[in-house]
């Protein structure tokens, strides 16, 4: 009787993580992913991790950026705040051109200010530049609107926001998209549908690199439950609605 196959190795341990952030970033995109990071860099299985925040100087991101009255992003040095002035900000550690040059892995959030035209033209090339060093490459929400003005889904599956499908998949004709799927993962590059699912789509990851085990010991520790089927989507309904 035949043997059978060995099981793949898992994976090296990533210890080099990139956040790029830009004015009008989802905070939850980010910080979702982040606290998910943040437990399993206090477990000897993450011990050696660092992070880097990227963005396009070293000021303060916040999570809001200026609108004008159709809704349009404005790429202004002081965005004005909206929603009543509420929002956060994150300081950067790195800027686009100073970057580790040995980052693995890149997490890209979505939000608003992915419509910026400044945005656009500094977070684009530098994922284009990056991309065939990264081991991973995770977006989250419209952060695949800007992997896929890169080019780097090209011929890969992937998804987006749902309440945003329409727009953003038209910017990657050469993308498969797909439209039921909590997250995707193609490869090195996994894609979060809407905001909170980035939770789950990092904690995906972290079973994929580190073990079930691990993941689970992650989402307890958050007391979050996961969602373990990536294909379990409760909001494809909303593309149906544009």
């Amino acid at each position: 009787m035949a043997s059978l196959p060995a099981p793949a190795p898992a994976p090296a341990p990533v210890t080099r993580i990139g956040l790029v952030v830009f004015p009008g970033f989802q905070a939850l995109d980010a910080f979702g992913p982040m606290d998910a990071l943040n437990v399993l860099s206090e477990a000897p299985a993450g011990a050696a991790m660092t992070l880097s925040v990227i963005a396009r100087t070293l000021d303060a991101v916040p999570t809001y950026v200026a609108v004008d009255a159709d809704g349009q992003v404005l790429d202004d040095d002081e965005p004005a705040r909206r929603l009543g002035g509420f929002g956060q900000a994150i300081v950067p550690t790195h800027t686009f051109a100073t970057a580790p040059e040995d980052l693995e892995m890149l997490i890209v959030p979505g939000g608003t200010g992915t419509r910026s035209a400044r945005t656009v033209a500094t977070v684009v090339p530098f994922l284009r530049e990056r991309f065939p060093r990264l081991r991973y490459l995770m977006t989250v929400c419209t952060g695949a609107r800007l992997a896929a003005l890169a080019g780097v889904l090209d011929g890969r599956h992937a998804t987006t926001n749902k309440s945003c499908w329409s727009a953003v998949t038209a910017l990657g004709p050469n993308v498969e998209w797909v439209r039921s799927a909590r997250w995707v993962e193609d490869g090195k590059v996994w894609t979060a549908s809407g905001v909170s699912a980035g939770i789950d789509c990092c904690l995906a990851w972290i079973a994929r690199v580190y073990g079930e085990s691990v993941a689970k010991s992650t989402a307890d520790v958050m007391e979050y439950v996961r969602s373990v089927d990536p294909t379990n989507d409760p909001f494809t309904w909303m593309i149906d609605s544009q």
